[in-house]
């Protein structure tokens, strides 16, 4: 029974909570992301271990209800690491908060799960049409 609410408390402090992101740019541009992309930090991609490469997230600011979307590109360690559960690159970030900020508590929805992929090589095709469509859900 106790193990039961131990488990039931969590999860009411994890939705309470919601998710913590960070940004991440410096030092990784032109870099290799996990799923083989090369990394540009003017791009809207984050790091993410919870979806799949190619899934399109929207992530939305807690505090000041902004959203921006992306496409995971990247894997990281910083959710036992560092405690967030999701590193926008640096124009993703921006976009929703002040990058002086570092942390922000945010809101995290699957906007489409069709495109993701196991390994990409290049740069991702995310395109302002593309992108258009999702904003506007």
């Amino acid at each position: 029974m106790l193990k039961k609410l131990l488990v039931i408390a969590l999860l009411i402090s994890q939705t309470a909570c919601g998710k913590v992101a960070s940004w991440y740019g410096k030092g990784f541009e032109g870099r290799n992301t996990a799923s083989g992309y090369l990394f540009d930090p003017k791009q809207y991609t984050c790091a993410s271990n919870a979806h799949d490469f190619g899934t399109v997230l929207r992530v939305t600011n807690k505090e000041n209800n902004k959203s921006v979307v992306v496409v995971v590109t990247d894997r990281g360690s910083f959710k036992k690491k560092y405690g967030r559960d999701i590193d926008l690159s640096h124009a993703a970030f921006r976009k929703i908060a002040n990058p002086n900020e570092g942390l922000i508590k945010v809101k995290i929805k699957v906007l489409n799960e069709k495109n993701t992929f196991k390994y990409k090589h290049g740069s991702p095709v995310f395109n302002a049409r593309e992108y258009n469509k999702y904003v506007k859900k």
